[in-house]
């Protein structure tokens, strides 16, 4: 099981406000890793007066927009002494299939692990801690839209054990805890036995559900059948999701660790949620 967060590095966080700053694309540092057997391009971002900062991971939305992303994550970066490391998933190499929806499933047929894309989150840690000289430091993921969606299926089916918190901010679709949806949007099609046990472990897992209040338009939803019947909207759909993962919780007597944050006033945007002062509860 994933370890709880520890909270010291919001210690500071709390103290002050975030301020909002023009962004500065040359404080960037790219790298090239080979992750999975892929070269992949990332972006880090590394805070100032701060000697040993835990790491936060950010998937970036449709747009692939990872540079922009990271630079959005530097106030919360200096804030909270985070050291931002920022992937690239780029389309030609990786549909939504393969990113949004993590790889898990085609045509409603789960496929062997192998495939999954979500096992890359754990080799891009292996890369991280490497890359800096540092184990044992705190580890974050923060997804949005397209990312938030790809978190979900890392928390349902994947999570390394040493994440702290999972952000999952304004996706189109979750997985849902229950047997009666497909995956990727649930556990149908995993042994029954083995389904039980990712459920529980899904439900354990420090997940903070973190929706823009004002996220509640259908531009770029994710539709079809199944995304449909998790709600209207973005909004809908994280409440409804949340909702439902505590009463799967509560029914079956499961650890429940799952939070749910709003941020006021932010709609479907990644700087926006990143920069919004309610990023520092979604992270606790």
């Amino acid at each position: 099981m994933p370890r709880l967060p520890t909270l010291a590095f919001l210690v500071l966080a709390l103290a002050a406000p975030l301020a909002a700053r023009p962004a500065q694309a040359d404080t960037l540092q790219e790298s090239v890793a080979e992750i999975d057997g892929s070269s992949i391009r990332i972006y880090t971002y590394h805070p100032g007066n701060c000697a040993e900062p835990a790491f936060l991971f950010v998937f970036h939305g449709n747009g692939r927009g990872a540079k922009s992303y990271a630079n959005s994550a530097r106030e919360i970066a200096d804030r909270a002494c985070l050291l931002v490391v920022a992937p690239l998933f780029d389309e030609d190499r990786f549909s939504s299939a393969d990113y949004h929806r993590g790889g898990i499933a085609d045509d409603g047929r789960v496929k062997p692990r192998s495939d999954w894309t979500t096992g890359m989150v754990d080799d891009l840690i292996r890369w991280a801690e490497a890359h800096e000289g540092r184990k044992g430091q705190d580890i974050y993921l923060f997804g949005h839209s397209a990312g938030g969606q790809f978190l979900s299926r890392v928390a349902a089916y994947d999570l390394p054990d040493e994440v702290d918190r999972v952000v999952i901010a304004n996706p189109s679709t979750y997985v849902l805890p229950t047997e009666d949806e497909a995956a990727p949007y649930g556990f149908a099609g995993f042994p029954s036995g083995s389904a039980s046990d990712m459920m529980r472990d899904y439900l354990a897992a420090p997940i903070t559900i973190f929706l823009g209040e004002d996220d509640v338009t259908s531009k770029d939803l994710t539709r079809g059948v199944q995304p449909d019947r998790q709600g209207r909207n973005r909004l809908d759909r994280g409440q409804r999701t949340y909702d439902m993962a505590k009463a799967v919780a509560e029914r079956n007597g499961w650890p429940f660790n799952w939070r749910i944050v709003k941020a006021d006033g932010i709609g479907h945007s990644g700087r926006g949620m990143l920069q919004s002062n309610d990023l520092v509860d979604a992270l606790r």
